[in-house]
Order: structure tokens, then sequence, then C-alpha cells
């Protein structure tokens, strides 16, 4: 169950660097998807970009079963295509900032995608800082302001992930591929409601001995997700 956060009475989060969040949806069953999962790993190394790549399950009938697939991920994909109103699932798909969908490989409609949201989002600009504590991460947020002085509901996300992973597959549309996925999440969960107050939350840092963190702010829930606020790496 998500923690609602507690407002704070002064404390607003220190304003950082706005992340472009791309969310790459790709399988290791589909023939179309090592040269996004390429450009995703370009994007991994940017310093102005968080980029994900989440494994989905619906091409494993082909013949090879994806190794970090989760059924989460595939449920994630089909809410935004929900949310969007145009059912369009498929792979290799990027999700830019919530908002828009592209194809993985595809730089050109990438990079104006970012252009397109990102200038829409910085109208509802928002901070939020990250900051380890011991064994846990302070997550904090600032004051709605601008066109979200009435922001709508917004939920805090936590992405565990690792860095890299190289797979070997055997079978399917892909056979005898070696292939390195980036930034691979483990799991995306929610911490937290955001309401529009400055706030603070502590949680326990993940217990995954090397993944790493983010946390996204994004309007909505996980049944229908929304535009990306903010986001931010530990």
């Amino acid at each position: 169950m998500p923690l609602v956060i507690t407002p704070l009475g002064m404390g607003a989060a220190k304003a950082g660097e706005r992340l472009d969040v791309v969310e790459l949806f790709t399988s290791q069953g589909c023939s179309s998807c090592p040269p996004a999962d390429a450009v995703l790993g370009e994007m991994a190394d940017r310093g102005d970009v968080l980029a994900l790549s989440f494994n989905v399950d619906y091409w494993d009938y082909l013949g090879w079963k994806d190794t970090l697939a989760s059924p989460d991920f595939t449920k994630r994909q089909k809410a935004y295509a929900h949310a969007r109103g145009d059912r369009a699932v498929y792979t290799p798909q990027a999700v830019v900032n919530g908002m828009m969908h592209a194809v993985g490989s595809d730089r050109t409609d990438l990079r104006n995608a970012m252009q397109s949201t990102g200038d829409r989002l910085d109208t509802k600009a928002v901070d939020l800082a990250l900051r380890r504590d011991g064994g846990a991460m302070v997550i904090e947020t600032g004051k709605a302001r601008g066109l979200l002085s009435r922001p709508k509901p917004a939920t805090l996300w936590l992405v565990v992930f690792d860095d890299e992973k190289t797979v070997k597959i055997e079978r399917g549309e892909n056979r005898g591929k070696t292939v390195t996925y980036s930034n691979v999440v483990r799991r995306i969960e929610p911490i937290g409601k955001w309401t529009g107050d400055a706030a603070t939350l502590t949680v326990p840092l993940p217990a995954d001995g090397d993944a790493k963190c983010a946390v996204i702010l994004q309007e909505g829930d996980g049944a229908a997700p929304g535009p990306i606020l903010a986001a931010a790496r530990l």
C-alpha cells in the first residue's frame, strides 16, 4: 500500500535538472528490438535522460521465454495505451515522459518526442530531489506552482534497475544473437501519493546488491499513468 507523503511546513526540494524519461518496451523475442536496445544504451549514458528498459512477456510464445520480462511491465505498457486512447502496443515502443510513444529505434522521432513533451512539462515543473541517509533514501518534492497550482493526483514510483544485462538468445526470432540491455528495470512500485504540497518521504534502500534507484513523479496511478512531472536518480 503506498504511503501518503506528509506535507512539510518549509522544506521545498532543491531545484535540479529536469530529466526526460524514456521507457523502452522491448523483448528478446522481437527481431526488431535489438536496434532499439542499442539506441537506449546510447541514451543511458546521457545525464539529461533517464532511459529505462522494460522487457515484456507477450512474445514468449514464439519459442523463447524472455529472461528479463515481467507481466507487470506488459501491464504498464498496456495502461499507457489505454490512457492515451490509441491502443498502440508494440515492440520496440518507447514512451517519452509518459505522454507520447515512438518506435524505439527511430532517433529522430525520439528526439522530437522529447522536445515536444519537454516543452509542455517545463510549464508544469516540480522540484524533486533524492539523497541517501544510511540505509534509506530521502525523497523531497517541491510545492506545485504555475500550471500545477491545482495539480491532479500524482504517484511517486520507485524504479530499481541494473546498469546492464547481456543475454545470449538461443531460440526464437533472435536465435544466436547476444544482446546487451541497458538500465534494465527489475521492478517499479508505487511508494507515495503527491497532492501538490512540498513534502518528504523516507523509504528503505532496496536490498538488491548493486541495483540502481530512480524515482518518478507521475500524474495518475498504475491503471491510468499520465505525464511524468519529474524524475531523479539516486
